[in-house]
């Protein structure tokens, strides 16, 4: 019996037999279970809407526009509704990403980094104020193009909108501090990072009806599984999957040496081990493409403003170039097909994730940390030649991870161009949220389980 047991236990796949032993464990499983509730609670919430809204009407503008789309895909459909929780959790990421670049130029916050908990803690504190007027800018925004688009209406700063703007804008700033609240309990008494497990909700509840709905039109549903488009499309996505978790694990060793020095017999000898620093190929993450996104988002946005009313019969100078503008930032523009808009993306993504990577690595200041714990890389002079050696390494590997990131941006053009299938998103964005999502919390859960089964060296 207990043969088979282990025959069982080695045929199982690495994720399925993991959460099958988590579950053995009551710690775990309430863990678990208390993850699941919070996402529950974060799912009723993304149905919550703001008051004032014609759902109607926001369901008829995400149809038309292929943006909003996309966008309303990372929300989980709290968009689409425009619910309480429509911005996510994206203002604190916001937040968190102008904190982290402030950290080298601020020497009052770099002073702070360094103060151990107590430093953190206070770093943490600003982040969650900066969070507030962020949300309230982001929420502004996003009520004026879809007041813009016509899916609301009342929204303004004077007059008789001004309240109901006001509720709203605090209504959707509320909700995203309320979810920023649900991620850090899960951080706290759940298992993975909270903020990321709540993206990954959002984006996850959204996936089945994008589908359901892409399927929908074509004659029949098995009309529209079975078409080769569909068929290469799904055989794309899965090569991206397999990308993503290629490069979100590859990384470069870099072989470390410590010398220590230890008494004996009232001698002293020098003793030598050796260990390596990983070196990640996306060190960025997914931080660059939400850069580049929004710096391309931003001038259509602001051009869409200007832009003249439909059935304008002679629009004037001002408003044509307005259009143009719009049409150039858009993602399936006249100009191309939108080819400037994913070209520009391209180009922004690689150059966001060296710039992002270059800062976060200056930060870490790896050559004098070796140095002081008396580390050095074999046939490198410590100090400046190890930092001077540490960053050509780096430059070579991020050409990977931004080359990586480039296309990982581009790939719905790609998708869309190769299939011919427009009803179906393939955010390749969404599948790098995903699976970084998964791969982090199946590492947390399995450290664990390691922790937990540890029978020491004396049994």
């Amino acid at each position: 019996m207990a043969t088979y047991q282990a025959t069982q236990r080695q045929s199982r796949p690495r994720l399925v037999q993991a959460m099958i032993d988590a579950f053995h464990q009551s710690d775990l499983r309430n863990k678990l279970l208390f993850t699941a509730a919070i996402l529950v609670v974060f799912r009723f919430v993304a149905h919550v809407p703001v008051p004032g809204v014609n759902t109607q009407a926001l369901a008829d503008v995400f149809e038309q526009n292929q943006l909003l789309g996309m966008l309303d895909l990372f929300s989980g459909g709290a968009m689409r509704n425009l619910s309480i929780a429509a911005m996510g959790v994206y203002p604190y990421i916001t937040s968190s990403i102008i904190m982290q670049l402030l950290l080298p130029v601020i020497p009052q916050l770099a002073a702070l980094s360094k103060e151990g908990e107590a430093g953190r803690h206070k770093l943490n504190l600003y982040t969650h104020w900066l969070t507030v007027p962020l949300a309230l800018l982001q929420g502004y925004g996003q009520l004026v193009l879809l007041s813009r688009a016509g899916a609301i209406t009342g929204v303004g700063l004077s007059g008789p909108d001004l309240l109901p703007t006001i509720a709203m804008l605090f209504s959707m700033a509320a909700g995203t501090m309320f979810l920023v609240w649900l991620g850090e309990r899960i951080t706290e008494n759940g298992i993975g990072n909270g903020i990321s497990i709540i993206i990954f909700g959002g984006i996850v509840a959204g996936l089945p009806q994008m589908i359901v709905q892409g399927l929908a039109t074509g004659t029949t549903v098995l009309g529209s599984i079975f078409n080769p488009g569909t068929i290469v499309f799904v055989l794309l996505g899965l090569a991206v999957v397999v990308a993503v978790v290629i490069f979100t694990e590859a990384h470069r060793r870099i072989p470390v040496q410590y010398a220590r020095s230890m008494f004996r017999g009232g001698r002293m000898y020098r003793q030598s081990g050796g260990t390596h620093i990983p070196l990640r190929v996306n060190m960025a993450g997914m931080i660059p493409l939400i850069f580049a996104m929004s710096i391309i988002i931003f001038p259509g946005t602001v051009a869409s403003y200007f832009v003249a009313a439909p059935g304008t019969v002679d629009p004037s100078i001002g408003q044509q170039i307005a259009g143009a503008i719009a049409d150039f930032f858009n993602p399936s523009g006249s100009i191309l097909g939108g080819l400037p808009y994913w070209g520009l993306f391209f180009l922004l993504s690689v150059g966001f994730t060296f710039f992002y990577v270059m800062v976060i690595f200056q930060q870490q200041n790896l050559a004098e940390t070796l140095q002081k714990n008396g580390g050095f890389i074999p046939g490198i002079r410590p100090g400046k030649a190890t930092q001077e050696y540490l960053n050509r390494v780096v430059t070579r590997i991020t050409w990977g991870g931004a080359l990586f990131l480039g296309i990982v941006a581009i790939m719905p053009f790609i998708a869309a161009k190769a299939t011919n299938v427009q009803a179906l998103q393939l955010s390749s964005i969404a599948l790098l949220i995903v699976v970084g999502v998964v791969l982090d919390t199946m590492r947390q859960l399995e450290a664990q389980l390691l922790m937990r089964h540890y029978e020491g060296f004396i049994k």
